[in-house]
């Protein structure tokens, strides 16, 4: 007799890792619920960069414009000098997009416009997070977990496939699974305060005595709002005063500056800065995302962007376990964004030490446009290396043509959430369709034509390759014509096999 589960999955915590997770499942027609033990939406701006790779994943998931619409680019650095000169410097590189790479900037929106732009998008899929509920206690077992919950409506318990803890640095989940945490106190302490002020333009980001651990002060104007952030290093173990006075004081003692006023707080943390990253991403049936699976400094605007990252990865992977791919198509969630988040963890490291210097430089690096998974077993690729790309590598974009004399971007075709096939000059009824994969042929008889070229500049493709696209935008395959049956092995792996022909598409959208 099979199972009754009240849900295919449970969420814990609805910050933007949940939120990701939520909106994919969505999308895709999978049960879930959404809990978060606050009564409401986080009030700060805590994560305000959404980096590029993001930027492609929020306009997979139809809420970039509305991103963009909500924040703006991040201003110029003022730097202020003790003789009350400054100098001013763009915060990182500046690159024109390219037909592969549309989006080269960060944007700018503090985290809870993000996470209400996110909120918006899961109610427009009929889905809402139930907030003021909390989990309690789990266990599982071969077949599922079983979650106790406490809510408005008191205690409850439910059973579920999967679990997901999305419930941050502390959470409930990872330390009932008992998964180590292991990393380091970085020894910085610092506060992050959003406030309304005068005296300060709007036009710069205003930094005070940068390299300074002691007196440095940094205050950002936040895109799409009144407020301003202000940042800065305090000490282990001092009493911090985070109300408007406090904080004035502060300020007025590091700018040397009796002009600013601070008129009000409306959300202010004081916190330690830690580098960790747990020993495991999946236990049986329970899953870890973001926080709750990598902490680190702030340094590089890194952590929102790996943490819905992890999600998206994990997304469509429970998605096709749900309609029946193999379970160890889960266990390459931890094989691919455990080493992410590794790396991710370096690099903000080495960010903050260069900031207490007062050489900190965003480059390329930050903007997660290069992150892949060329090492997972996932990745199917050609022998040789012709190619621009190789499987694991993310799917760059392209503005090709349609046969209908349309121009039409790769990411329109890849968006939504299902497999796309792209054969370049092949027989294209080499590859059978099934639910779940679109297929699309360049060349003679097929739907696409490479007019610009950018398709060939992107991928570099043989006569006769096939280059498969998984639903988060990653290469997985890249086999030639004599390998279509290796294809429908990694086909059948992923969930995508032949039988699935003639059912409905599980992607809603």
């Amino acid at each position: 007799m099979k199972e009754q589960y009240e849900a295919d999955v449970l969420i814990c915590g609805a910050g933007a890792a949940g939120l990701t997770l939520a909106i994919d499942l969505a999308r895709r027609g999978i049960s879930f619920r959404l809990i978060e033990k606050r009564d409401g939406p986080f009030g700060g701006s805590r994560g305000k960069g959404i980096q590029p790779r993001t930027q492609e994943v929020f306009e997979d998931l139809g809420i970039l414009d509305r991103l963009v619409a909500t924040g703006g680019e991040y201003p110029q650095q003022r730097h202020y000098r003790d003789d009350g000169g400054y100098s001013d410097s763009d915060v990182m590189e500046r690159n024109e997009p390219t037909p592969g790479e549309p989006y080269q900037l960060p944007l700018m929106v503090p985290q809870f416009l993000t996470e209400g732009v996110m909120l918006e998008r899961l109610l427009e899929l009929g889905r809402r997070p139930e907030f003021g509920c909390e989990l309690i206690g789990f266990e599982q077992d071969a077949d599922g977990v079983t979650a106790r919950l406490s809510g408005p409506a008191g205690e409850q318990s439910i059973r579920v496939r999967w679990l997901v803890g999305a419930d941050g640095g502390r959470s409930f989940v990872r330390n009932g699974l008992g998964v180590g945490f292991p990393g380091k106190t970085l020894g910085v302490r610092a506060v992050v305060a959003d406030v309304l002020l005068t005296g300060l333009t709007r036009d710069v980001w205003h930094c005070f005595n940068d390299g300074d651990m002691l007196r440095q002060i940094f205050l950002c104007p936040l895109a799409g709002t009144a407020m301003f952030q202000i940042q800065g290093p305090i000490p282990l173990d001092a009493d911090v005063d985070l109300g408007a006075q406090g904080l004035a004081a502060m300020v007025a003692e590091r700018t040397g500056r009796d002009d600013i006023h601070i008129q009000s707080v409306s959300w202010a943390s004081a916190y330690n800065m830690n580098a960790r990253l747990a020993n495991h991403y999946r236990v049986g049936h329970v899953f870890l995302v973001g926080d709750a699976a990598h902490i680190h400094p702030p340094t590089g605007g890194q952590g929102l962007n790996t943490s819905v990252q992890d999600a998206y990865n994990l997304g469509w992977k429970l998605a096709a376990a749900t309609h029946g791919a193999p379970d160890t198509l889960l266990d390459t969630y931890e094989e691919e964004r455990r080493p992410v988040a590794a790396g991710m963890l370096g690099l903000a490291t080495r960010l903050l030490d260069a900031q207490t210097r007062g050489t900190m430089h965003r480059g390329r690096e930050v903007q997660q446009l290069d992150i892949g998974y060329p090492g997972s077993s996932l990745a199917l690729g050609k022998a040789d290396t012709a190619s621009a790309v190789v499987a694991g590598d993310r799917a760059p974009d392209a503005l090709v043509r349609g046969a209908g004399g349309q121009s039409i971007r790769l990411f329109d075709l890849f968006r939504g959430g299902h497999w796309t096939l792209l054969g370049y000059q092949v027989e294209r009824a080499s590859v059978p369709p099934r639910a779940g994969l679109r297929i699309h042929a360049f060349g003679p008889g097929g739907d696409l034509f490479d007019t610009g070229e950018h398709f060939r500049d992107a991928y570099n493709p043989a006569v006769g390759d096939w280059l498969l696209v998984r639903p988060d935008g990653y290469l997985g395959a890249i086999v030639t014509a004599t390998q279509v049956a290796t294809l429908e092995i990694y086909l059948e792996q992923v969930g995508l096999g032949r039988a699935a022909v003639g059912h409905a598409d599980p992607v809603k959208e």
